[in-house]
């Protein structure tokens, strides 16, 4: 594969008016909305920007959560959202805030910009917003929780001053725990990305597995499955506190799952466990927020995160170059939006255009123009028998031609088969096309081609050696696989000799 393919495949995105809707209704952000609406004069702040004791019970009741058992930490966490994306904004007085300790009375609190922001109602100052909102959840999600942070403050009977932090206590590395949790949520967008819909849920245990399993190894031994056990605890506390960001949907471990046995996890990680089974271990998913938001974050970090519809306005040379990394789904999508816009003829006289060239690449883009032309109907034929007598993309012509049944369509000589032949075998494995279905194409073509590799070598292809050279490697005959590398070894000495 090339060293440019891309790292992450296209994702499907809502309208930005949807997503901000969506936005306008996660449980974290709208509670934020509603205490920046009740702040105003009388809302005292402590110097750290913290309600007063009074104040958060005011507060708490306010968003309806006073009675319940984690209503006031959950009133902390709105709290904070509303100040970290300005939809409180603080005033706190210098002298007061010097004179008093944390807890006191040492500000106020007033709505902020980003209030506005949301009241004006454009989706992007929304989404602004919400991004603005999930960040700071994963900054928390990445930080230890309290009973970590009250263990590794000393008291009376340890070592130290009272009060003093100490984060060697910890055995926690916030920039570590913040590159896991990436990691996480970059795989469950790969995985969001290659569904046909995107809204599979994935097992807790899969997407484990997909930060800790090397990719070459069949039979997890005992020691990657109790990492893979580790590594799905870690990411059920942050996925926890992570669902009312609206960035996921997520069903957690059961509690009753913890003490099972390392058989019964190998189960769940071979997905031998049947469905409802295998969702006690924890389902987890990105919503259309999501995946808007991770894809923002991804593009932040300077990764490639295409969406579905950015080629749009290109030109066919730069859709049929992208095309080419794309899974086929995506790449259909693509291919029709990118038709959508375009008068049949002229979109099919564009796209052969874009496919000549006898550069590494072009096998590729004829084979994505092959299957974009495929999604085109019968005002596209006066094209494709315009190039009928082009070397490169005639052959491609005809079975387009052949396969409306198209009438006067000419047989394609010798010649202009097996160029065909070597060119789509070419971009297939530039593709990096399994190799079974390699195999099966490799055995396929020489069962149907008496004396084909005498007539391939002599081919007049850039990539004719190293067609020949993988079908040595592909066919499962030992004496076909050696003519393969003989008539490799040919098709070398031919392109040298020309050269």
């Amino acid at each position: 594969m090339a060293a440019d393919r891309l790292a992450l495949p296209p994702v499907r995105l809502l309208p930005e008016d949807e997503l901000a809707r969506l936005a306008l209704a996660v449980p974290l952000l709208e509670r934020a909305v509603r205490l920046a609406r009740w702040a105003g004069p009388e809302t005292r702040v402590d110097v750290m920007g913290e309600l007063t004791q009074d104040d958060r019970l005011r507060a708490a009741a306010e968003l309806g959560i006073e009675a319940y058992e984690d209503g006031l930490a959950e009133t902390s966490q709105a709290w904070g959202i509303a100040i970290d994306t300005g939809l409180v904004e603080l005033e706190i007085d210098e002298a007061a805030g010097e004179a008093t300790e944390p807890g006191e009375p040492a500000g106020k609190a007033l709505p902020g910009e980003a209030l506005a922001q949301l009241t004006a109602g454009e989706p992007q100052d929304v989404l602004e917003v919400w991004l603005a909102t999930a960040e700071t959840a994963l900054a928390e999600a990445a930080s230890p929780d309290f009973e970590g942070l009250r263990a590794a403050i000393g008291g009376d009977d340890q070592d130290g001053e009272d009060g003093v932090l100490d984060l060697d206590a910890l055995d926690w590395d916030p920039e570590e725990e913040s590159e896991f949790l990436d990691a996480a949520l970059a795989n469950l967008y790969a995985y969001s990305a290659m569904e046909e819909d995107g809204h599979e849920s994935v097992p807790l245990p899969v997407l484990a597995a997909s930060l800790v399993v090397p990719e070459d190894m069949d039979d997890p031994t005992d020691a990657i499955l109790e990492e893979v056990t580790e590594v799905m605890m870690r990411l059920d506390d942050h996925f926890r506190l992570l669902a009312p960001t609206g960035l996921i949907e997520y069903q957690p471990v059961d509690d009753a799952l913890i003490e099972e046995t390392d058989e019964e996890e190998a189960e769940a990680l071979s997905g031998e466990l049947d469905p409802e089974e295998i969702s006690r271990y924890g389902m987890v998913r990105l919503t259309p927020l999501g995946v808007f938001g991770v894809r923002a974050r991804l593009l932040d970090a300077g990764a490639h995160a295409p969406a579905t519809g950015d080629l749009t306005d290109r030109t066919a040379d730069v859709l049929l170059d992208a095309l080419t990394d794309y899974p086929d789904q995506a790449a259909r999508a693509e291919a029709e939006l990118w038709l959508s816009g375009r008068e049949p003829g002229a979109a099919a006289r564009e796209l052969l255009a874009a496919s000549t060239g006898d550069d590494l690449g072009a096998p590729g883009r004829r084979l994505m123009c092959q299957q974009t032309l495929s999604l085109l109907g019968p005002e596209a034929e006066p094209a494709l028998r315009d190039v009928l007598d082009d070397r490169q993309i005639g052959g491609l012509a005809r079975v387009w031609l052949t396969e409306r049944g198209a009438g006067d369509v000419p047989a394609p000589d010798e010649a202009m088969v097996f160029w065909l032949t070597v060119d789509t075998l070419a971009a297939q494995l530039d593709a990096d096309s399994g190799p079974e279905l390699l195999g099966e194409l490799v055995r396929d073509l020489v069962a149907q081609h008496d004396g084909f590799f005498e007539a391939v070598w002599r081919v007049d292809h850039p990539a004719t050696s190293d067609v020949l050279e993988a079908m040595g490697r592909l066919h499962p005959d030992k004496a076909i696989a050696k003519t393969a590398r003989k008539a490799a070894f040919k098709a070398r000495s031919k392109a040298g000799s020309e050269g």
